[in-house]
């Protein structure tokens, strides 16, 4: 996340490292650094406020956001490139809102980018109305964008048991798998020696090697 609290010690820690870093596209979180472009925070929260009218938002295009949805993606890849010096690795969203309709009809995030895909469930996780959505989605932005085969939730992974399947799947398509390492129970699966020894039998890289 760029115009964040945080955002500066952020990239000085990653760019020391030399890791692999996507733009993790904020559009419904305040920001709670400072911008210094008024614009951009009025349009910011123009589009918070939109997201905010109820949870299916994100289905319904706006055309009266046009300019902002577009503005704002483009202030943040802005001063990820200020904070990192290069482009990032790949571009996703907070609350995955960068597949958002505004962002997709519009086509927002350029052509050929590597971004994040809709999670990936198993049959019988998510009702077919929602399977079928995501997969539509899906099909659109593999005719447009590079994208990993599958997008797996490590938490969810945990609670139906599935990393097998997972580490499995790995072996023949690129999985990416989310975690958050401030959740203790995830962190603790990944220090264990079972993460480790499932990570050492599989080919492992970043979206750089997309």
């Amino acid at each position: 996340m760029v115009f964040m609290e945080d955002s500066c010690r952020a990239a000085d820690l990653a760019n020391d490292i030399g890791i692999d870093v996507g733009l993790h596209l904020n559009l419904d979180q305040s920001f709670t650094g400072k911008t210094n472009l008024p614009q951009l925070d009025e349009y910011h929260n123009r589009v918070n406020r939109f997201f905010k009218v109820n949870k299916y938002a994100f289905l319904f295009y706006n055309p009266a956001l046009r300019s902002q949805f577009r503005y704002v993606y483009q202030a943040q890849v802005e001063e990820f490139m200020r904070l990192y010096e290069r482009p990032p690795s790949h571009i996703d969203g907070h609350h995955h809102l960068h597949l958002c309709a505004n962002m997709l009809m519009d086509n927002i995030i350029p052509k050929h980018e590597k971004v994040r895909r809709n999670f990936s469930f198993w049959p019988g996780e998510k009702n077919f109305l929602n399977r079928t959505y995501r997969y539509l989605i899906d099909i659109w932005l593999a005719k447009r964008y590079i994208l990993t085969d599958y997008f797996l939730d490590l938490s969810q992974c945990l609670k139906t048991q599935n990393l097998a399947r997972v580490a499995e799947l790995s072996r023949t398509a690129t999985v990416e798998l989310m975690t958050h390492p401030a959740n203790s129970y995830e962190y603790a699966y990944l220090m264990s020696d079972n993460h480790i020894g499932i990570l050492h039998k599989l080919g492992k890289g970043t979206y750089a090697l997309l």
